[in-house]
């Protein structure tokens, strides 16, 4: 018996070593990225374009900060409208999220077969790039609106959905909402009173993926921004990829020797600061928000 418990203790070290390897390994994975972009936003230009991206630079300049606080006008105000998209998105987007995910979860809601199908229809499938396109900025006029970088795509998920009506109809008890409804309560007060309050490990979770989305999204400022009017919409995102255009238009063969213009780009070690500083709040909210995350990924996805 004795012999038995070794092996197992034994084993249950090994397998214990073998995946806390494997963790550390993945982690350090993960990071490096990160700490490479931070290294080069504080590399010397010379030496970056020189030796290339390196984790222990020759020369260290901070450079690339100073410019971005010295002339960073347009590089504070495309941040601002990037926290102002994520904030104001992402709400809209839980909330609409969990007012159709809770219907959905009631055993007798009339109706739920064609509803969920509906809803898993448009998870499948769409209209295209080009009749959506058209009917944003032809319908909705959301062209060069503030509008534009929150409703495109990004208001709803339909996964964000099908997870969140997991987690209400498996890790909520029925029980209370039959107590709820003895007491008189109606349908929107059991949602405010029970569903939201239990339902904050779930919410959380799909506000990290909506706020993420919303976050690193420069496609709908790409579509439906352009102009003078647009640029002054640009999120953080859609400012680095002006930028890289921008230089490698000025690159090619046809303008290459316009040096003048060249000169009043941003250097790759400024590239590399926005980058970096376009990371940070993201960085800084994760272990907050990782409790919930971890207990809403788990139990709207593995259970039911």
């Amino acid at each position: 018996m004795r012999s038995k418990n070794h092996i197992r203790s034994k084993d249950m070290r090994r397998f214990n070593f073998i995946s806390h390897t494997v963790m550390i390994f993945v982690t350090i994975m993960a990071v490096l990225p990160f700490i490479l972009v931070f290294m080069s936003s504080i590399t010397e230009e010379n030496t970056l374009v020189l030796n290339g991206y390196s984790f222990f630079p020759d020369k260290i300049s901070f450079y690339a900060y100073e410019y971005i606080i010295m002339n960073g006008k347009k590089i504070f105000r495309a941040y601002g409208v990037t926290v102002f998209v994520t904030v104001v998105g992402t709400s809209i987007n839980v909330l609409i999220s969990s007012l159709l995910a809770y219907p959905l979860s009631l055993r007798d809601l009339p109706g739920k077969k064609i509803l969920t199908f509906y809803v898993v229809f448009t998870l499948l499938f769409n209209g295209g790039l080009v009749p959506t396109y058209l009917m944003y900025t032809s319908i909705f006029n959301v062209k060069n609106t503030i509008w534009a970088l929150i409703v495109p795509n990004l208001l709803m998920h339909t996964m964000n959905v099908l997870l969140m009506r997991t987690y209400y109809s498996t890790s909520i008890p029925s029980e209370l909402y039959e107590a709820a409804e003895i007491d008189g309560a109606g349908q929107f007060k059991i949602f405010s009173t029970i569903i939201v309050p239990l339902g904050k490990p779930i919410a959380v979770t799909m506000a990290l993926f909506s706020g993420l989305s919303y976050w690193n999204d420069w496609t709908n400022g790409l579509y439906y921004l352009t102009g003078y009017e647009g640029e002054k919409l640009y999120t953080i995102q859609n400012f680095l990829n002006k930028v890289v255009t921008d230089i490698q238009y000025l690159n090619s063969s046809q303008v290459g020797s316009n040096s003048e213009m060249l000169a009043k780009l941003p250097t790759v070690s400024v590239r590399m600061a926005i980058a970096f500083v376009a990371m940070v709040p993201v960085l800084l909210l994760f272990p907050f928000v990782q409790k919930y995350f971890s207990k809403g990924i788990a139990m709207g996805a593995v259970k039911g």
